[in-house]
């Protein structure tokens, strides 16, 4: 079987002449070679590094953040072929359809296009991340036999579930890495090359800035040579993706795509507290598929309480996605209000559980949440990253809605109750984590004055330089983004059969 090619070995001052070059090899990069494969194009995919984890390759993503406590930048994704699909969990859950509305409520939403342009992809992004068939919702129908939903009255809450990938063959469970489980088939891809240890380190613009004429490479080992393709994809991720694109300055002196001040602005990530509230479950326990992955027919899942599409509207509250985690004890004082609002309710709260609550929140687009160059530089003499890190009292307050929702329904439903434990900005930050879920520096718009690249992730004022990843998301979602950008990048691949080969 073919090897991957080492860019160490290339000489200096080569010029390698793809169709199709494809920065980055994580899921977005590989999604795309492997939708790709066989066809006329001739192309390389150039990852920065190997098969396995390297020191000196990882500090290469070091930066700076301030504001907000954020994850160090180099230690929120990893710099090696699967990217970050080498330390995801595999969760999965597709956008909903008001994750790509326009909304009034939300300054700066909107994707170019609907849920229904992505829906044909979503089963072939299903399959390769390997979380079993497509389901999710419908799973309600047929998890009665492992127990009951939890019992809730009409509301805007409701039952929702994730699936969750699974590398085919493996018997530790562990979740799709790309990287390793689609090496063999990318190396038999006949119209494919694969170039490890190769670091782009320009978009260098013909002199009009309307193309892309060539791709600066480096090696850590010293190397340096050009690719001039016909076209190329960034699929670097969102954080890496606005640095390349910023630091490609030569030609136009903000960078590429940034002719209205918008790369690097608008990132996102699913903000993630921890005992956000106690759940009190009058009869019993919760089914164990709320409080864990579960198996039902080889399909690994778990029930998360999701806001409905009806209620963000209504309420004007963003996603959310939470979670039942560990049983609690209750203090004199709730065990206090359980007794009396059972009592006032009318119902049997003698066999009654407690357990924490946590979430997965989607946050406001923020223009000022945003990644900029600092004059520090990497081996390679790239600019390392500052990110500026934003968290708003209304993304607080949009999620502290949709809980007093969720209690409420239990209320009406008299099958529990919920107490609220974070209530002030300190309350928040104090129990806050992070998905690691970058999204949103180069944003799609159909106005180049709003976005970063076109509905096709086509730079905007540049013919032949594409975006793929969650980069692209305007807004986010409370769902899981690999699988989703997933989808995204397969219909990138048809878009580029049909304005190339």
């Amino acid at each position: 079987m073919p090897q991957f090619l080492d860019a160490r070995a290339v000489p200096d001052g080569s010029v390698l002449s793809p169709d199709l070059a494809i920065i980055g090899g994580g899921p977005a990069g590989i999604s795309l070679a492997l939708a790709l494969a066989n066809s006329n194009l001739k192309i390389l995919l150039l990852e920065s590094g190997s098969m396995h984890f390297n020191a000196q390759t990882q500090n290469l993503y070091a930066g700076n953040e301030v504001g907000i406590p954020y994850v160090p930048l180099d230690e929120t994704r990893l710099r090696y072929l699967g990217g970050s699909t080498n330390h995801w969990g595999g969760w999965c859950r597709p956008l909903t359809e008001i994750d790509f509305e326009r909304r009034s409520s939300v300054p700066y939403s909107g994707w170019p296009f609907g849920r229904a342009t992505l829906e044909p992809y979503f089963p072939r992004a299903q399959k390769l991340v390997e979380a079993g068939p497509f389901v999710y919702d419908a799973l309600a129908d047929s998890v009665g036999g492992m127990g009951p939903l939890l019992e809730l009255g009409l509301g805007g809450v409701y039952s929702s579930f994730f699936q969750f990938s699974q590398w085919a063959g493996n018997p530790e469970h562990l979740p799709t890495h790309f990287g390793e489980r689609y090496a063999a088939d990318l190396k038999r891809i006949p119209n494919l090359d694969v170039m490890l240890y190769a670091n782009v380190t320009g978009l260098r613009l013909a002199a009009n800035a309307a193309t892309l004429d060539h791709l600066d490479i480096a090696t850590l080992s010293g190397r340096r040579f050009r690719v001039q393709p016909h076209a190329a994809v960034v699929a670097t991720g969102a954080i890496e993706s606005a640095r390349l694109l910023l630091a490609s300055n030569d030609v136009m002196a903000s960078g590429v795509g940034n002719q209205h001040d918008l790369v690097g602005r608008f990132f996102a990530d699913h903000a993630i507290p921890r005992n956000t509230a106690t759940l009190v479950i009058f009869r019993g326990a919760l089914p164990t598929y709320y409080t864990r992955t579960e198996v039902l027919s080889g399909l690994h899942f778990r029930a998360t309480l999701a806001a409905s599409d009806t209620f963000k509207r209504s309420a004007k509250v963003l996603g959310s996605l939470t979670t039942v985690e560990q049983t609690v004890a209750l203090d004199a004082v709730g065990t206090a209000a359980v007794t009396q609002t059972s009592s006032i309710l009318g119902a049997d709260a003698s066999g009654a559980s407690a357990y924490a609550l946590g979430c997965g929140f989607e946050l406001h687009p923020d223009p000022n949440r945003r990644l900029t160059l600092t004059s520090e530089r990497d081996a390679l003499g790239m600019p390392r990253l500052k990110l500026s890190m934003t968290i708003s009292d209304a993304d607080f307050t949009s999620y502290e809605r949709t809980l007093k929702e969720l209690g409420r329904q239990l209320l009406v439903a008299r099958s529990g109750m919920l107490r609220l434990n974070r209530t002030t900005r300190a309350d928040w930050l104090s129990g806050l984590s992070w998905g690691n879920h970058h999204m949103g520096t180069t944003r799609m718009h159909v106005d180049a004055r709003q976005g970063v690249a076109d509905a096709n992730g086509r730079v905007h004022g540049i013919a032949n330089l594409f975006l793929a990843g969650s980069g692209l998301f305007p807004t986010y979602g409370a769902s899981n983004p690999t699988m989703n950008l997933v989808a995204l990048t397969l219909r990138l691949a048809d878009h580029l059969k049909e304005v190339m080969v």
